[in-house]
């Protein structure tokens, strides 16, 4: 059982959502001034997250040591006053908690004790460890305590498709277009891997919403490798699934599903998942995401994390064109993935300010 700390989910649900411009979007108003938050905020291109991840030694040290945890979440809102802190994690810790072997090899990314058939699986915990990711809850609380009265908490899970990419390749990158060719021979392996995530997710995210998380957000960053064929099967129904095993205990849970790649299918992800709001990545025109997926539900993105390295007029004139196309309705300023490690940091303050009518 995770401790409910004060201003946890239960206790929140009468909550105002005056001053909390990300929540009121997240129920569909069109907040005074448009929210601004990043994908992967608290992150190596700040030189106090450098300093921290030092102190701790690995990465996943780092992910469940909540104290620094909190410092390098803590980090990113100090400078730029962000509206939302999004928990300093990995998705990866999920199938940590299930007892796949994972580590994080220094400038080559996350390398998993790959599984390849159903008897690798049936090694695997058949539910989540949640008192192994005790840490991510404590860190949760803590974050609650310490964030401005004005900034959302945001909790997050990989999607299962994106998260078994991972566990059955083994890695990320390039290495994950293996998963397609996987997915085609052994469907049925394929299926009990999303169907063991998809419990975990929603056990895990439920966990998070006890703990202290506003709202969350499902990250498929693979959605874009899914053929037509199997888009339905392995990534919306997955995660409309999780949507409502979560809503099942948190009626009032806030979700953000963000599903890079997804182009047109970003329609499907608003009308079958059960999402409060849908990230577009940085290849949506932003013109056809107000046209056609902002009127039926809030989105957030979606600026392309290369014009925020770029600066100068590729950033104003992309931001100001985002701002332009979202503003007659409910939208969360992000960017349409994670900000990249060479991203100067005067661009991130630039970028704020234009948002915040600079």
């Amino acid at each position: 059982m995770i401790d409910r700390p004060p201003g946890s989910q239960a206790e929140r649900r009468e909550a105002p959502l005056a001053g909390k411009p990300i929540l009121e979007v997240l129920a569909g108003r069109k907040a005074a001034r448009t929210p601004v938050w990043m994908m992967r905020q608290a992150g190596r291109y700040l030189p106090e997250y450098r300093a921290t991840r030092t102190r701790a030694g690995g990465f996943l040290d780092l992910c469940y040591n909540p104290d620094l945890a909190a410092e390098v979440t803590l980090q990113p809102i100090r400078r730029f006053g962000f509206d939302a802190a999004i928990m300093f994690c990995d998705i990866l810790v999920v199938p940590d908690a299930l007892g796949q072997g994972v580590r994080f090899a220094e400038g080559e990314g996350p390398r998993l004790d790959a599984i390849s058939d159903e008897a690798a699986l049936a090694g695997l915990r058949t539910e989540i460890d949640l008192d192994h990711l005790r840490p991510v809850f404590e860190l949760l609380g803590t974050l609650r305590r310490e964030l401005p009265p004005a900034c959302t908490l945001l909790g997050f899970c990989g999607a299962p498709w994106t998260v078994a990419g991972y566990m059955i390749v083994g890695r990320g990158g390039e290495a994950l277009e293996a998963m397609r060719l996987i997915a085609y021979e052994n469907p049925a392996f394929v299926d009990a891997v999303i169907e063991r995530l998809t419990t975990a997710s929603i056990a895990y995210l439920s966990a998070q919403l006890d703990a202290g998380a506003e709202a969350v957000q499902i990250f498929e960053s693979f959605a874009g490798s899914l053929p037509p064929v199997f888009f339905e099967r392995w990534s919306l129904k997955p995660i409309a699934l999780i949507v409502e095993g979560v809503r099942a205990r948190h009626p009032e849970a806030k979700v953000i599903v963000f599903a890079r790649g997804a182009g047109p299918g970003h329609v499907r992800v608003a009308q079958e998942t059960g999402a409060d709001a849908v990230g577009l990545d940085w290849t949506v025109d932003p013109g056809w995401g107000a046209a056609t997926v902002q009127p039926m539900k809030p989105v957030q993105g979606n600026l392309d994390p290369l014009a925020l390295v770029a600066g100068g007029e590729a950033l104003e004139g992309a931001t100001r064109r985002i701002l332009a196309a979202f503003g007659d309705g409910p939208h969360i300023f992000n960017l349409g993935h994670g900000i990249v490690p060479q991203t100067p940091i005067a661009h991130v303050e630039r970028m704020v300010e234009i948002v915040r009518g600079g």
